[in-house]
């Protein structure tokens, strides 16, 4: 299993893409269709066009990292991606429920106070 800080940022691809790709093919998805950096340290998730496969993408200190995961049976269900964006950010919770099989839709969290996190831009 994969060990995820908190506070790291994870992207969702919205579009399921060939997952026959691997590190450059996918750094350059990063780049060029979801508009990130495969540089960042931010968790890059892919999934087929059968959604019974999903691929984690991670730059760690000295180089690229691939998380592969096939499914015997059901299939992994990402959430809508809102006005049609590229990527969809989760926190590390919501990515460890999508990999054990529940519907991120029918989740049901409390209010709670998240500060806001200042971001830099580019």
């Amino acid at each position: 299993m994969v060990s995820l800080a908190p506070t790291v940022r994870i992207w969702l691809a919205a579009q399921p893409v060939d997952l026959r790709k691997s590190f450059d093919s996918l750094a350059a998805l990063v780049r060029e269709g979801l508009q990130g950096d495969p540089l960042s340290g931010d968790v890059f998730v892919f999934r087929n066009k059968a959604a019974d496969r999903i691929k984690l993408l991670i730059w760690e200190e000295d180089g690229y990292a691939i998380w592969y995961k096939r499914l015997e049976a059901g299939t992994f269900r990402f959430p809508p991606s809102p006005e049609a964006q590229p990527r969809v950010e989760v926190r590390a919770a919501d990515l460890v429920m999508l990999l054990e099989g529940i519907d991120l839709s029918s989740v049901k969290r409390g209010k709670r106070y998240h500060r806001p996190v200042p971001r830099a831009t580019v």
